[in-house]
């Protein structure tokens, strides 16, 4: 698998990324070992997680196989902190300095860790200045606590701002970016071109929609009908998406493959690297065994059928 430069870093992650939001939840710890044995032989790194991801059930599994034979030195662990939950277990931004700083310290303590490789702002919390989020980053940099920093979730502008602020550099943002989710090519890519930060892509695969499972119904299995994943995959289930994944169909149908390489292709090619969240150990293969390059034409026909409506001041206007 290829290794590519985070930016202007000297971090260097796998082109895919493998992420554990279904880890402690969806995924039981068997699959999930599987899992994470398999990417790495793949010659995967990168292993995107977060504090709240099954209340830290999933940085907790990862630290049972760090401590069960997995190297940390093969592994480049990415997490999230900046969501607090209160006692009535509502979960809320916060990206002040304390939550921020308490969170990474229980993250290295579930992980079994004395670092991470990087650590990102989980969402933008307009009630916290951007100055305090971006000492409490700088604190686990100095403290060696964190190699690297970053945001995710965050618009453009404020990519922009926290690099500003930030003395050891913003080196990586990470976004959700498909077929069906390309809202962060307005603002965001044109900052990482600028100012040399990294772009992660979560949900490369448009939540599972790009797979083409939703097109006729929704599978009982499948993320659609789980209680908790329903309300995140149904955003993307609208006429417009299900345009583009017939698109998507008729591309992979002409290049004899599936639908997901054809959508992991034209994500992958455009980013640092794209995190993919298998539920199982068979879906993982599927992605892992995705090889495909996609023709200019081809790809430039998706690019088309997909384009987000833009309009002032992305496109310009002369007076």
């Amino acid at each position: 698998m290829e290794q590519r430069a985070v930016g202007r870093t000297g971090l260097r992650v796998s082109e895919l990324g493998l992420g554990t939001m279904t880890w402690g939840r969806d995924t039981d710890p068997l699959d999930a070992s599987m899992m994470l044995t398999e990417f790495l032989d793949a010659g995967g790194t990168l292993v995107d997680t977060a504090a709240g991801y099954s209340d830290g059930g999933a940085e907790a599994l990862l630290g049972e196989f760090l401590a069960g034979g997995i190297s940390r030195s093969d592994v480049v662990i990415a997490t999230k902190a900046g969501v607090r939950t209160w006692r009535s277990d509502r979960a809320v931004v916060d990206a002040s300095r304390g939550t921020i700083l308490d969170s990474l310290d229980a993250s290295l303590a579930r992980l079994g860790t004395d670092h991470v490789d990087v650590l990102l702002v989980q969402a933008p919390d307009p009630s916290t200045p951007m100055e305090e989020t971006a000492h409490a980053l700088a604190t686990a940099v100095e403290t060696g606590r964190a190699r690297y920093v970053g945001v995710s979730n965050h618009a453009g502008w404020m990519c922009a701002h926290m690099a500003g602020l930030l003395r050891p550099g913003l080196a990586v943002v990470e976004a959700e970016y498909s077929l069906l989710e390309r809202g962060i090519e307005r603002e965001v890519l044109p900052a990482a071109d600028a100012l040399g930060f990294g772009v992660l892509a979560w949900s490369p695969l448009g939540r599972g929609v790009l797979t083409g499972k939703y097109r006729h119904a929704t599978l009982p299995d499948s993320r659609a009908a789980s209680p908790h994943l329903r309300s995140f995959v149904e955003p993307l289930l609208t006429e417009r998406s299900f345009g583009i994944v017939e698109s998507v169909v008729r591309a992979a149908d002409g290049l004899e493959c599936q639908p997901l390489d054809v959508a992991l292709a034209w994500v992958r090619s455009r980013v640092t690297s794209a995190i993919v969240g298998p539920r199982t150990p068979g879906q993982l293969r599927t992605v892992l065994a995705s090889d495909v390059e996609l023709p200019d034409l081809i790809g430039e026909a998706l690019t088309e059928v997909s384009a987000p409506p833009t309009g002032y001041p992305e496109r310009g206007r002369t007076q």
